[in-house]
């Protein structure tokens, strides 16, 4: 069965405290909360690694999070993973279902997920899915 959820969100990105940060200015590391409202209603936690370049425009990034809530009014929780990167301004992501991540009713969920982020900086989510159904 395939589906289309979308709605906004809240994100809280938070660095390591300074006694876990590194020297190097490139690497970094933060803790990712979001609150997603619309058809998925729920909230995440989750990892974020990045890698800035002297290049001013260019960075990477890859995410794991673990979403907790209801999609189309079944109840669970899935894994997103993200890969990203900036190239001289030009942005390119990739958010994928982990397979076999979801649990309860959301058990046989795949799909991808895009992130738009408005002028005023509202973040938006469009999750293409399918739930598999299970024996």
């Amino acid at each position: 069965m395939a589906s289309h959820a979308a709605g906004t969100f809240d994100v809280t990105l938070t660095p390591p405290p300074a006694d876990e940060k590194t020297d190097d200015a490139i690497l970094g590391r933060m803790t990712i909360d979001k609150r997603f409202h619309g058809d998925l209603d729920g909230t995440s936690r989750g990892q974020m690694l990045t890698a800035g370049t002297a290049v001013k425009g260019s960075a990477g990034y890859v995410a794991i999070e673990k979403v907790t809530g209801t999609l189309g009014g079944r109840r669970g929780t899935f894994v997103l993973q993200h890969s990203g990167t900036i190239n001289r301004g030009g942005p390119s992501l990739v958010i994928t279902v982990v397979p076999d991540s979801g649990t309860g009713e959301l058990a046989g969920l795949a799909g991808t997920m895009a992130i738009t982020i408005a002028p005023g900086g509202q973040h938006s989510y469009a999750l293409d899915d399918t739930l598999a159904e299970q024996p």
